[in-house]
């Protein structure tokens, strides 16, 4: 009878439910958070390379002519705007593209990491974009992210990103020595 009685006397205490409670729920709760915290940085270096693809495309469409030391130049701002996340990872390209006879053409391509185009090779733009005798600049980025935190992201994520602009003031970007 007295064992029946210890029984129930402990089965009706309630001290100690929270911290039970809390043992439970708190790794779940600690892998929650790195992982949104690891999710936030991924995204953030996904956007930053968007930003790097539009920016190369935005300063190579505003010149006539362009040489290959002023693209290399505007590639390094690119891994500038990649900071603080390393810059090694970061390739990039960019093209002038012009359409003829229905086929887009490339006209000269320089690359960083990522290896150029081939002249006058052909390449796919989307339908619509320009049309015979229009000229576009194509940026293209790609950027492999490693979790520091290889539990929540095993692996390396690919991101990518292509830009298009066309030439501002004229009607094809020359490059003088791609």
């Amino acid at each position: 009878m007295m064992r029946f009685r210890r029984l129930s006397r402990l089965a009706g205490d309630e001290r100690g439910v929270s911290a039970v409670e809390f043992a439970m729920l708190a790794p779940v709760l600690i892998a929650f958070y790195f992982g949104m915290a690891e999710f936030c940085q991924g995204f953030m270096a996904q956007k930053r390379m968007g930003h790097v693809s539009a920016m190369v495309a935005d300063l190579v469409a505003q010149e006539e002519t362009i040489a290959t030391s002023a693209l290399d130049d505007i590639f390094d701002i690119g891994g500038l705007i990649m900071k603080p996340f390393p810059t090694a990872p970061l390739q990039q390209r960019v093209s002038s593209v012009t359409r003829t006879s229905g086929t887009a053409r490339v006209d000269w391509s320089r690359g960083e990491g990522m290896a150029p185009r081939a002249v006058n090779s052909t390449i796919t733009l989307p339908t619509g974009l320009i049309a015979d005798g229009e000229s576009v600049i194509v940026s293209e980025a790609t950027y492999d992210y490693d979790s520091p935190v290889d539990y929540f992201m095993p692996g390396i994520t690919r991101f990518s990103h292509i830009y298009y602009l066309r030439p501002r003031t004229v009607e094809k970007t020359l490059c003088s020595n791609c």
